[in-house]
């Protein structure tokens, strides 16, 4: 790969006259690469890729999915994927996103500051919202190192929340905290929506606090909304999760 200045030398000694042969022994380059660089074939800067494109064979079903539905969350899209094979991370789902302007453009959001964001109505006892947040530089005495967690449990209808730290988003801890915010808030709601981190449902698949498609074993439970829903207003509200059933011995 030439950097921005081997390419600008590179140019410049071809302007001078000097053969693809000279300049690559010059420059310590193949032949091959020097020719590509003039021809502009490769762009300084920019590795060129070993192999195929990984990301382009799902490129036909991003782009349907995200005109269906253009506020679609990157997260939610890439749980769909990954049933699908797709081998990339999420920042590279996000990157070509972005470099390849496969979302569309919703003129309704260009405004959005100007009116409310939430925008789905919620029946009291619907649902509950749950989110892991990330505390840096708690107290030293606590002993829990540089980050504590924070797990928050709000109700969509109120608006009413509560929240538990922890030193830890592990299982027996986000157990304790369900149980905590749950007892805070007044009861179970008929659904739970978790975030897109801690609580992502694929990856507890396995543990005993999931059984896909299932019914709950034991205790009580929450049913995650299916993807049928569609995303609304901001907040983590009406945005489509795998469904499944989450189990929390609670007693």
């Amino acid at each position: 790969m030439l950097t921005w200045e081997d390419d600008v030398e590179v140019h410049a000694l071809r302007r001078r006259g000097w053969t693809i042969s000279a300049i690559a022994r010059h420059t310590g380059r193949d032949r091959k690469t020097i020719a590509d660089y003039l021809s502009g074939k490769r762009t300084p800067g920019v590795r060129a890729r070993p192999g195929p494109d990984p990301f382009e064979p799902f490129v036909d079903y991003v782009t349907a999915r995200l005109t269906e539905d253009p506020h679609l969350w990157a997260r939610t899209l890439l749980d769909e994927l990954e049933q699908l094979g797709f081998p990339l991370s999420y920042q590279s789902l996000t990157r070509n996103i972005r470099e390849r302007n496969l979302r569309p453009v919703c003129e309704a959001c260009r405004t959005a500051t100007q009116r409310p964001n939430a925008v789905i109505p919620h029946a009291a006892g619907d649902e509950t919202q749950w989110d892991w947040l990330e505390l840096p530089d708690p107290p030293t005495s606590w002993g829990w190192g540089k980050t504590a967690h924070l797990l928050v449990g709000s109700l969509a209808h109120s608006g009413k929340w509560r929240a538990v730290l922890a030193p830890s988003e592990d299982q027996p801890h986000l157990v304790a905290g369900l149980d905590r915010v749950t007892r805070g808030l007044g009861g179970l709601t008929r659904g739970w929506r978790p975030d897109g981190h801690g609580l992502r449902p694929r990856q507890w698949k396995g543990e005993r606090l999931v059984r896909w498609g299932g019914q709950a074993l034991r205790g009580v439970g929450g049913d995650l909304p299916g993807p049928a829903r569609q995303p609304q207003g901001r907040g983590g509200e009406g945005q489509s999760h795998r469904g499944a059933t989450l189990v929390a011995h609670l007693g």
